[in-house]
């Protein structure tokens, strides 16, 4: 019988704490956002509820830079119905440091049940301008290690049969730092190798390089906008070259679900450009446009679907990316489990008219 008068309760709270909105200022610079960035949390429900915004947040700041930011830790507080609440986070290696206290006797905002003042939290460290140098077995190796970001998921994974393994690396490298015009530039570089465990030998059957130059830059706090150059290539002779020169223009925008879930749509579209080796019908089963769905929740599980295809000819590809950190599991393991999926036509560039159905298992280093 209590549970039953519990329940109604319980079902009042869900939707109240769902109506809790999380706005992010956004930063300069992760410079900038070192210094804390400050979130604003609005309560648009019907009851108080407590000020307790998601543990991480992703925003890009002014620069074009993706940032991941963690809460740091702040006097309980309650916002009322209309009212609202500011906390502060900053980039997810420099969360641990402890938040400043309330003052004693300071004023709280209209609609806040406990303050947090202050326009920045306590002095963090400044990011090293310089290279990073470190000390290996193989002697010491350096370089602007803050500039390079991850690009497309770096992975391996493994099916059965002639699926094989099929292994990708991937980064970005910013080149200009600073908060100028140039500091949207980007260059990237993916490989995609696919391994035959099926054959006695083992051979690497087929491998896609894959440079890119672009720039990029944020719409607002939760979109942001990319237009560049990529190349495709097999890496072959003159006699089986296949090449894809592609100038594209793509966006993400993200969607708040609540919960510190999220979706993001990734449209994207391109045309050809030069000559394509051996492959002058790659636009029959590539196409000209691509989108890309992801749900994710930071610390959870993601999820990433990309559909492309060329309407006229019926021919495309779907490609599906699961993962789950498994630090959640064991605190001291720093890869994801990871999944992927793909069916239809030209998952390597060697064999763009074949269709294809793969299922691969495995783990990530990055998402």
């Amino acid at each position: 019988m209590r549970s039953l008068v519990l329940l109604p309760l319980f079902c009042m709270a869900l939707p109240a704490a769902a109506q809790l909105r999380a706005v992010p200022t956004q930063p300069a610079s992760e410079r900038e956002a070192l210094r804390g960035v400050e979130v604003v949390l609005i309560n648009e429900g019907a009851v108080p509820v407590p000020a307790e915004g998601p543990r991480q947040i992703e925003v890009t700041a002014a620069d074009g830079t993706r940032l991941v930011l963690e809460r740091l830790s702040a006097p309980a507080a309650t916002v009322v119905p209309g009212g609202f609440a500011k906390l502060r986070y900053v980039p997810t290696a420099y969360a641990a440091r402890p938040a400043p206290q309330p003052l004693p006797g300071a004023p709280l905002p209209q609609g806040v049940g406990a303050a947090w003042p202050g326009d920045r939290p306590a002095a963090l460290p400044q990011p090293e301008a310089g290279e990073t140098e470190l000390a290996t077995s193989a002697g010491s190796t350096a370089g602007f290690l803050s500039r390079f970001k991850p690009h497309e998921p770096v992975y391996g994974a493994f099916g059965l049969g002639d699926s094989g393994g099929k292994l990708q690396v991937s980064f970005a490298f910013q080149p200009i730092g600073g908060e100028g015009a140039l500091s949207h530039l980007r260059f990237a570089y993916t490989q995609t190798m696919f391994w035959r465990l099926d054959l006695p030998s083992g051979p690497f059957a087929r491998t896609t390089y894959s440079p890119e130059v672009y720039v990029e830059a944020p719409v607002d706090g939760s979109a942001t906008l990319g237009a560049g150059w990529r190349h495709d290539s097999n890496g072959e002779g003159p006699v089986t070259s296949i090449d894809s020169n592609r100038i594209f223009l793509r966006a993400t925008k993200a969607f708040d679900l609540g919960d510190d879930w999220r979706v993001e749509v990734t449209p994207q579209a391109w045309l050809y450009v030069g000559k394509q080796g051996v492959a002058p019908d790659l636009d029959r089963y590539w196409g000209n446009a691509s989108l890309g769905l992801a749900l994710v929740k930071p610390d959870s599980l993601k999820f990433a679907l990309t559909v492309r295809g060329n309407p006229d000819s019926g021919r495309g590809a779907a490609e599906l990316f699961a993962s789950y950190p498994l630090a959640q599991i064991e605190g001291s393991v720093g890869f994801y489990l990871f999944g992927q999926a793909f069916t239809g036509h030209g998952e390597a560039l060697d064999t763009y008219r074949h269709r294809d159905t793969h299922a691969r298992i495995g783990i990530a280093l990055t998402r």
